[in-house]
């Protein structure tokens, strides 16, 4: 695929001996993911036949999650509309697992449409606690209701709001709070071909503002002892590293915590 020059000369800076593996890998095919939905009961023989229907082989820092053959298109089944599985990129994955949720938190994934990691999320609370999963776009918001609703989450609510507003009303209320934050979007140029040209007309300067204006608030919510996730689709230091030193910055009592690494990723 052809990658915007700006594109790959900051990834070569970036990357230095690494940058010409990062290349080949817009070579290969891309991987294709879903996770099974542990709030409904699969039966062992439904597992098993979804494996073989599908060609499912696992991922390695998701228990519940499996590549499957893009070919086998498993969004267009009957069991993807009854919400025993969610399609979901593989890497995506990797966010609710380091959040480390337990059943009886109150958590917030404050940009959550369409629902993958809301629903990732709600299966760590296993019908205990709270889930608030919150999207400021209203057409967004409905999608991420409906995928609420389709995978069977009981003990969540789905919000329209900005993160702002949010802080207003819930101040030092959540155990956790996921931010899978908008972004240039670099990590997607392989999946839709139109995000280079939207990079190319936006680069990563209009997202910065909008990721620390959002962070500022999600701080505003956690609970003291609480967590914060930060997660992107991005490669930029401007929407990553840099973004979480200002997130540091903003209070005294934050600190950056090595999580154990999830085998595999």
């Amino acid at each position: 695929m052809e990658l915007p020059e700006k594109f790959k000369e900051r990834m070569k800076e970036l990357l230095q001996d690494e940058y010409e593996q990062f290349l080949a890998s817009y070579e290969k095919k891309r991987e294709y993911g879903l996770r099974l939905n542990t709030l409904k009961d699969i039966p062992k023989e439904l597992e098993d036949s979804l494996k073989d229907m599908f060609g499912l082989e696992p991922i390695d820092w998701c228990k519940t999650g499996y590549y499957y053959k893009e070919a086998s298109r498993p969004g267009k089944h009957g069991f993807h509309e009854a919400g025993v599985y969610y399609i979901q990129e593989p890497s995506a994955m990797i966010t609710a697992e380091m959040a480390q949720v337990e059943p009886g938190m109150k958590v917030l994934d404050l940009c959550a449409a369409p629902g993958g990691k809301s629903t990732q999320l709600a299966c760590k609370l296993q019908g205990e606690g709270l889930l608030i999963s919150n999207e400021i776009n209203k057409l967004r918001a409905g999608i991420l209701s409906q995928n609420i609703e389709r995978m069977g989450v009981k003990n969540a609510i789905v919000t329209n709001e900005s993160p702002g507003h949010l802080a207003e009303k819930l101040p030092e209320f959540f155990h956790c709070v996921v931010v899978d934050a908008p972004c240039s979007g670099e990590g997607m140029f392989r999946k839709q071909n139109n995000m280079t040209k939207a990079w190319e007309n936006n680069g990563v300067d209009l997202f910065v503002g909008l990721q620390r204006s959002i962070l500022k608030e999600a701080v505003t919510m956690l609970k003291p002892g609480g967590s914060i996730i930060y997660s992107t689709c991005t490669f930029s230091k401007e929407e990553n590293e840099q973004s979480i030193e200002y997130l540091l910055s903003l209070d005294d009592a934050l600190e950056l915590v090595e999580l154990p690494l999830i085998a595999g990723f």
